[in-house]
């Protein structure tokens, strides 16, 4: 049975992955990365850049094929994201059938933390139905929130408060927004409010040379956060952004 890591490697900064995951660099064979295609190319030279940062140059394997097409736009978006990953799981299935021989050991390299809206982990029990037997270990590696965080230097918790995270699609249902992480916000939902009582701290690329942070009381600084959003994303030709919302005590 062939042993797959999932290896948390950050936000961006190639120095903040831990020991860990320097090891789990190091014992992988094979690396399988997903290319989401046109400016996204970037994200797998950023992985492949880590990996020869770390990892022996001819000792491994790089496998690169393309992503399954996800709609982003689906009236249904459960069962648009559900049926992605059936098509994932396919995918995974035959490279891992194909790729891996019995003494080789396959690493999916993952932004952030593996256990932090990322599917690669539920993808893989999709896998196991399909009678690919695998053993998984999960390495940890530092989640673009505990990124922003630090780059805006806040704590993300206050004395007797919980922490909410959330994605962006689920904004609009808070009947009150007092300590909220807002992810995967592609329609810019911090746009649409207008309680005067909220910080927000924002970040965009975080961990990058592009990394870009804006903060401040959301009502004087959204539209500067949308106009610099938009010409970012213009510029790379993609965008990846998390943000704080808070109400001030």
């Amino acid at each position: 049975m062939n042993t797959i890591l999932l290896v948390g490697i950050g936000a961006g900064d190639p120095r903040q992955i831990t020991l860990e995951a320097v090891e789990a660099l190091r014992r992988a064979t094979v690396f399988f990365v997903l290319d989401k295609g046109g400016e996204r190319h970037a994200l797998a030279r950023a992985r492949k850049a880590l990996v020869d940062h770390y990892v022996q140059p001819g000792s491994y394997r790089w496998v690169q094929v393309e992503d399954p097409f996800r709609d982003a736009d689906a009236m249904d978006y459960v069962a648009a994201v559900q049926d992605w990953h059936v098509r994932r799981a396919s995918l995974y299935s035959r490279l891992l059938s194909e790729a891996l021989g019995p003494d080789d050991v396959g690493a999916f390299l993952l932004w952030g933390d593996p256990s932090l809206y990322d599917s690669t982990l539920r993808i893989l029990e999709r896998v196991r139905e399909l009678g690919v037997r695998v053993q998984v270990e999960i390495i940890p590696g530092i989640s673009s929130v505990q990124a922003l965080a630090a780059r805006h230097q806040v704590p993300l918790n206050r004395i007797g408060e919980p922490l909410t995270v959330l994605p962006g699609r689920r904004l609009a249902e808070q009947q009150r927004i007092d300590n909220i992480v807002v992810m995967l916000d592609g329609q810019c939902a911090f746009a649409s409010l207008d309680d005067p009582g909220l910080m927000i701290y924002w970040g965009a690329y975080l961990g990058t040379a592009d990394e870009v942070l804006i903060a401040g009381p959301l009502q004087a600084v959204k539209a500067q956060i949308l106009q610099v959003r938009e010409e970012a994303r213009t510029r790379k030709g993609w965008i990846m952004d998390t943000y704080l919302l808070r109400r001030e005590l």
